[in-house]
């Protein structure tokens, strides 16, 4: 008999929302500052401006945190979305310099809110491994590692074909760059750890309430939401992925994808030890890339894009995923899986992450699979933007594009999908 899977989040499995969860019972009738969304933007940005003195409300059409930043992988690397040779080639070398910094700089950040809130979430910095695909994959990462140190200042190294058992137990890639810098945790218990740390300083959390409608007022907005009106000098929009049409304006500039998740049972320590010998939090240089890393109770999870859509059946999802699984891992054929999952990411259309305001609403978003540091940072800058603690961000100092052929529904993702599975057969 086929075994039924769970389609909830291992994490939330394994974490639940906790029941100590300090939630407002009452909207408040006005407030300093309201965010919509209760993920590590919208819980971040409200924990530094809780700090300054503001009042704010966070609002939750679901539960704290049910999105994205309970669903994910849990894997923190440098970088982001765009790669940093175009952001170079787009931005110039000081502004390249600087978003490469500001990705560290995230990663360090999420570690020193998790000390500073005494969270346990499960952090570790193993680093990670960047695997190739393809033998020229692995050409040009060999030549990547002056150009890191050149230009970035930073170290990774080139791990050749014959050394690859010393880091994964795989026969399928031709070699790969390591990077000691990364890092892996827990994400339910991270963003629960957010929010209780932003329900210590005062920041009200609002969970099952929608937001209809964001009316513009002469000095503040109003908010009509399932649990009545509520005035707010400033809006906050921090919904990545999920952002819907709320603020019109805003849609056209993120598109959802979807990512998906399996992971097994919990494995022997002989076999975790021959899967992952150091700890690392592996990806792959596919288009259709692949992100994978044993969770700290023993299990490989395993995430992929599939096919870009947010609706693949979950069933069908786990088929698709468990074959590139075992593909990678043989040694896994038969181990049963426990879950399959999936959550959304936003992206941008030039897979940069963007710092913004429009109608007088502001907004952080379009983390491209990134969110877990990169949400992080934006939203504690955004939230710094806020109180006047900073005047500017790199991230709200770049264009963010748009295209004539969206407004709405992402109608050309299935070409897209198409387009990277060409690219993965013959690149």
């Amino acid at each position: 008999m086929k075994r039924t899977l769970s389609t909830e989040p291992l994490w939330q499995s394994q974490f639940p929302r906790p029941a100590d969860l300090p939630v407002a019972r009452v909207l408040p009738e006005r407030v300093d500052v309201a965010v919509v969304g209760s993920g590590y933007t919208g819980l971040n940005a409200a924990r530094v401006l809780a700090k300054s003195g503001a009042s704010v409300s966070v609002i939750e059409r679901e539960t704290i945190g049910w999105g994205a930043s309970s669903r994910n992988g849990g894997m923190a690397t440098p970088g982001i979305k765009r790669p940093i040779d175009a952001i170079f080639a787009k931005y110039g070398e000081t502004k390249g310099r600087a978003f490469w910094q500001a990705s560290l700089d995230a990663i360090d950040l999420v570690e020193d809110i998790v000390r500073i809130e005494k969270s346990d979430c499960d952090l570790r910095r193993d680093g990670h491994l960047y695997l190739a695909y393809k033998p020229a994959h692995f050409t040009a990462m060999q030549e990547k590692v002056a150009w890191y140190r050149d230009k970035l200042g930073h170290e990774v190294r080139a791990v050749a074909p014959a050394e690859l058992p010393t880091e994964i137990g795989s026969r399928v890639f031709h070699g790969g760059l390591a990077d000691d810098f990364s890092g892996s945790l827990q994400p339910a218990k991270y963003v629960y750890g957010l929010a209780k740390a932003a329900a210590r300083c005062g920041v009200g959390l609002h969970e099952s309430t929608d937001v209809h409608r964001i009316e513009r007022r002469s000095n503040a907005f109003e908010l009509e939401t399932s649990a009545g009106p509520l005035a707010a000098k400033e809006v906050l929009i921090a919904t990545n992925g999920y952002t819907d049409r709320l603020v019109s304006a805003l849609k056209p500039r993120v598109v959802p994808v979807g990512s998906y998740i399996i992971v097994t049972e919990p494995l022997s320590g002989e076999l975790q030890k021959e899967l992952s010998p150091t700890g690392r939090v592996f990806n792959d240089s596919k288009n259709f890339l692949n992100y994978f890393r044993l969770t700290p109770d023993g299990r490989m999870l395993w995430g992929g894009r599939n096919d870009l859509s947010t609706d693949l059946d979950l069933e069908r999802s786990a088929d698709i995923l468990r074959a590139q699984l075992i593909h990678t891992f043989p040694q896994l054929e038969g181990v049963p899986l426990t879950h399959s999952w999936t959550g959304k990411l936003g992206i941008t259309f030039d897979l940069m992450p963007h710092i913004g305001c429009m109608d007088g609403v502001h907004y952080a978003f379009g983390y491209g699979g990134h969110g877990l540091s990169i949400a992080t940072y934006l939203g504690t800058e955004v939230g710094k933007l806020l109180t006047g603690e900073i005047s500017t961000s790199l991230f709200s100092e770049i264009p963010h594009p748009t295209m004539f052929f969206y407004r709405n529904e992402p109608w050309f993702l299935p070409l897209a999908a198409r387009y990277y599975r060409l690219l993965d057969r013959i690149g």
